[in-house]
């Protein structure tokens, strides 16, 4: 079937639903989700949103923590943009019905209009300015937000859609520039491959933490947007730096949970499994420290002990507190027999946030015309070498928010032919006997990315995970175009692709920079290295801009 829209938006977290909100007055609006809408990073976001708006803060400070953080690579001008566009993003959630955690006033009190935030402080943060709603911020503007979509009827939800690749005028010897016209997409309940054609195209699929072993991302974070970009021609870029939050909870029973670093905010200590706190010994900051150097520390010190994890220890709060500000993961806690008001958390760090992905200018757009990127999937130049906690959900709503206006102002100018687009070619594809070689493959990603390309790695290493992703990606290859289309072959030809993508950019920086760690290179190498790596098909690979 075939499906038109005036922006078709893949991906349905914050930036996604934001964009569609922006502009659904404006246009027809198509939104993919590959599962069900509360499938993505933003609704398993624990932590909250980073914004100025108390009077012991300031723009100043907030710019300072996301530069000094990012090592050097966040471009001024995005973070200086993005920080003070805070306030303005706040409301826009607030507008949609988001209800952040507020004091608790006291009930004589007549200044009801006035909420006062609770705000938390997070690792980089000079100033508490983290608004949340208790330790589920993310489900609360998941929410609000879809609350609001689902009164629009010029939004229309593809749930179980995902999709398989960009569709570009190019591609099909098309008159004009080469454009991005829309997408195949593969119906997941029925088994089709459906034409969804749009005057712009969004990208707002998230991130890719399933490249990994280990990962507080849920299934779905298998980089489709990065991938799909890059295939059509996009630039991308820095995707060597992979953020791995350094506290997930180690438990058989726990899988992927995180565990929230306003936990570390309110006190809570890291400590080996002899009982010391061993933070102090890597950072003035101690335990909120930047996320890179806290997961460096925390697998620094299970090699030397030999263990599995380390303990984060809250024996400092009250017990009353813990399960009034953390419920979330009390709950969860205490759902696999661990009450953390009596016992530390077992935690190791995991794979969390893509730093790179699709470069955006300051309106989202990509370097291919028709197709825009927001959220965890873009580049935008905010972060850098390393993200500043909670300035993720801020990035999504503030350029969601522009690439909106900057398509608004475009949509009478756009025409595209929707006729002249040919449907889905199977081939002589066959439906597969060996699914087997999917879950395979998709186990040894995982597990060389894991062991070679993770928080530390070495020329070796990385040489290693070069040698033998080649040789997956040539047997997914020949599987991909021998075989019908399924939702994990999809999801495994991104992963062999994403993971191609962020070991070449590894081999590339030769040098220590934030979240990118060679032990044969480990110092900081302005005078060659103070610069984004970029790649493009086809191109110079990888490269400095």
């Amino acid at each position: 079937m075939f499906y038109i829209s005036d922006f078709l938006v893949i991906g349905s977290g914050l930036a996604g639903m934001n964009f569609a909100l922006e502009v659904c007055d404006f246009g027809s609006v198509n939104i993919l989700t590959k599962k069900d809408v509360t499938q993505s990073n933003t609704f398993h976001a624990q932590g909250g949103i980073a914004s100025v708006i108390s009077p012991g803060d300031s723009y100043q400070n907030h710019i300072e923590d996301t530069l000094k953080t990012g090592a050097g690579l966040c471009s001024k001008e995005i973070v200086e943009f993005c920080v003070k566009q805070g306030p303005k993003a706040i409301q826009s959630l607030i507008d949609y019905g988001v209800k952040f955690s507020v004091y608790q006033q006291d009930e004589n009190s007549k200044d009801e209009k006035s909420p006062q935030y609770d705000l938390a402080r997070e690792g980089g943060h000079s100033r508490r300015r983290i608004l949340h709603a208790d330790d589920i911020t993310g489900q609360e503007i998941h929410r609000a937000l879809f609350a609001t979509i689902s009164k629009h009827n010029n939004i229309r939800l593809f749930e179980d859609h995902i999709a398989i690749d960009l569709i570009t005028s190019g591609k099909f010897g098309l008159p004009g520039e080469n454009r991005c016209l829309g997408a195949y997409v593969l119906d997941r309940e029925k088994n089709l491959v459906n034409t969804f054609i749009a005057k712009f195209v969004i990208l707002a699929s998230g991130g890719a933490g399933k490249v990994y072993l280990y990962t507080s991302n849920p299934d779905i974070a298998t980089g489709d947007g990065i991938a799909m970009a890059y295939r059509a021609g996009a630039q991308v870029s820095n995707l060597e730096f992979f953020q791995f939050h350094p506290t997930c909870l180690y438990h058989p029973q726990a899988k992927s949970f995180l565990i929230s670093e306003t936990v570390r905010g309110e006190g809570a200590i890291l400590k080996n499994l002899s009982g010391k706190s061993f933070m102090e010994d890597y950072h003035p900051m101690g335990c909120l420290a930047p996320r890179d150097i806290v997961a460096r520390a925390i697998d620094n010190q299970m090699k030397i002990s030999g263990d599995d994890f380390v303990h984060l220890d809250l024996s400092a709060m009250k017990k009353d507190f813990i399960q009034r500000r953390f419920p979330n993961i009390f709950e969860k806690c205490l759902s696999v027999g661990l009450d953390i008001t009596e016992s530390p958390i077992p935690v190791v760090p995991a794979a969390h946030y893509c730093c790179g992905g699709v470069l955006t200018d300051t309106n989202g757009a990509t370097s291919f015309p028709g197709l825009l990127a927001c959220g965890e999937v873009a580049c935008t130049g905010l972060h850098g070498a390393n993200r500043l906690a909670s300035n993720s959900l801020l990035e999504a709503v503030v350029f969601s928010s522009r690439a909106a206006r900057y398509t608004r102002e475009l949509l009478k100018e756009i025409h595209i032919q929707a006729d002249q687009v040919p449907p889905w070619d199977p081939g002589r594809a066959v439906d597969s006997d060996e699914s087997v070689v999917v879950s395979h493959n998709w186990d040894e990603i995982r597990r060389l990315m894991w062991n070679y390309v993770g928080i530390f790695r070495s020329d070796k290493r990385l040489a290693r995970a070069e040698r033998r992703i080649e040789l997956l990606r040539a047997e997914i290859y020949e599987y991909y175009w021998d075989f019908k289309i399924t939702s994990d072959l999809i999801e495994l030809r991104n992963i062999a692709q994403l993971a191609h993508l962020i070991i070449k950019s590894a081999m590339w920086r030769q040098e220590s920079r934030g979240l990118h760690y060679n032990l044969n290179y480990q110092q900081q190498d302005d005078d060659n290295y103070l610069c984004n790596s970029l790649m493009q098909k086809d191109k110079e690979f990888p490269s400095g801009k």
